[in-house]
């Protein structure tokens, strides 16, 4: 029978189905990639689990989460130059065009809170050290201590279910504001005559989080929502974007659970129990537990606390989609550097220290590493003080950026500023002026260069234990 439907005849013998009766069975060929199949384990081909990122555009790798933070930490910009590109060097004024009037008004109050003298630059550095530092005071030296020196496994898991339960009980707050995000977009993704009853549910527990009534809004979650979206699904078959958020509450639920007072208490009292704790925490009453918990939190009123809670107002309203394209790129810069340098594959401590110093803009990010590791500790068998060392990342209004290497050992101090070109012909005041001020706060400097900046330094460059991350388990699932 003719082929109607082919342009052209066939030539006998090159038909497509001669054609493929001729193709051999290889089963060994590497070039041919196996299905992927998590259920059983096949023979080696030649596929590397990683997105073509020339074709895709994300680069994403599917091998390890580590391999992805180390590409992330390459491409994604600073924070100092995305605030760079956000705001200008005079107050109230918004450099890039398209802001909303919200984002607009919160970059304002940023702008003021800029203008620092040194007592405010000093508490806003020193905010941003206690929000990082959650595990810090006396009773957490003593668990560490407790910690590092317990002979059984149950001392250890019993410390560490208390830092579980304290780390929940202090992000009451952001726990809280989780939930409520997740009940609104369920039910704006839920048809109107299901989500009106899940919105009654949303404004009781909205009332207890003013009340404060964590019991009441456990009950809640609990005995009315979880329930109520699992008729919802079973009815209505979706299996969409409701059930995934569904997800992503219960576990902020647990997390909400766990850090209820009394789960708190009670983990206290299971460490008071242990001997070789009872004589340091059996003195501890619950108030005075509470209280002391409670004033090792950051207190909102801190410059470091509105500042964050301004710009993450701002980046909020632009990722909503207010704004121009510009705007909106340049925030999505901005939480990505907030993130990666958040990551906990990140061994170092990240800082931010934008302010307004005698008229200039300067928008610096400073990374510490409290125990780096200098050659020169290896001597005299590794006696003497431990090394750190410190990375400045400065962008300075009508100068540049500036790139500061300091690595202190006790008193000694080893400084290596890169400079542009505008400041290459003050190399020499700037590193006399830099001895005097290192002499003047009973410092000795040791070697100080300030040069010409080729390329600006990666972190990798000057924290090579960055790639300690190698040796830990970092699949991807």
């Amino acid at each position: 029978m003719p082929d109607i439907l082919g342009a052209t005849n066939p030539v006998p013998g090159y038909d497509k189905a001669a054609a493929n009766r001729n193709i051999p069975v290889s089963p060994d060929n590497t070039q041919i990639q196996n299905v992927p199949d998590p259920s059983r384990v096949t023979r080696t081909d030649g596929r590397t689990e990683q997105e073509d990122s020339g074709a895709q555009g994300s680069g994403v790798r599917y091998d390890s989460n580590f391999q992805t933070f180390l590409q992330r930490l390459r491409d994604t910009p600073g924070m100092a130059q995305s605030l760079a590109s956000i705001l200008s060097g005079r107050q109230g004024t918004v450099v890039l065009s398209g802001m909303s009037e919200g984002i607009a008004q919160e970059m304002s109050q940023i702008l003021e809170m800029l203008q620092m003298d040194e007592s405010q630059l000093l508490d806003f550095l020193s905010g941003q050290v206690r929000a990082q530092t959650m595990f810090s005071g006396a009773l957490f030296a003593l668990l560490r201590n407790a910690y590092a020196k317990a002979s059984s496994d149950g001392v250890r898991t019993d410390i560490l279910q208390f830092l579980r339960n304290y780390a929940d009980f202090s992000s009451t707050p952001h726990l809280e504001g989780n939930i409520l995000r997740n009940l609104h977009s369920m039910a704006d993704a839920m048809p109107a005559s299901w989500a009106e009853k899940l919105r009654d549910m949303i404004a009781q527990l909205e009332n207890g989080i003013m009340a404060g009534d964590r019991a009441g809004n456990l009950e809640i979650l609990q005995k009315g929502v979880f329930p109520y979206m699992g008729t919802y699904v079973e009815r209505t078959h979706d299996l969409g974007l409701p059930r995934t958020l569904l997800s992503m509450l219960a576990l902020n639920m647990t997390r909400y659970e766990n850090g209820s007072e009394p789960n708190l208490l009670e983990s206290f009292h299971q460490l008071a129990g242990y001997g070789t704790l009872k004589t340091q925490l059996g003195g501890i009453d619950d108030e005075a537990l509470l209280t002391l918990l409670r004033k090792g939190q950051q207190p909102p009123s801190s410059r470091a606390v509105q500042f964050a809670n301004h710009l993450t107002a701002a980046a909020s309203a632009a990722l909503r989609g207010e704004g121009s394209a510009e705007i909106q790129h340049a925030f999505q810069n901005l939480m990505s550097a907030l993130l990666i340098n958040e990551s906990v594959y990140m061994p170092i401590n990240h800082y931010l220290i934008p302010l307004q110093w005698d008229g200039r803009m300067l928008f610096s990010e400073l990374w510490v590493d409290p125990n780096a590791e200098d050659s020169r500790d290896n001597r005299d068998g590794g006696r003497g003080e431990k090394s750190m060392r410190f990375l400045f990342k400065m962008d300075v209004q009508s100068l540049g950026l500036f790139d500061v290497i300091l690595t202190t050992r006790g008193t000694n101090v080893d400084l290596y500023v890169a400079c542009p070109d505008k400041a290459v012909q003050f190399s020499k005041q700037i590193e006399t002026e830099i001895s005097k001020i290192l002499v003047r706060n009973e410092l000795t400097p040791t070697s100080i260069a300030v040069r010409r900046m080729d390329r600006p330094v990666t972190l990798t460059e000057v924290f090579p234990k960055i790639f300690e991350g190698k040796n830990s388990v970092n699949v991807k699932v």
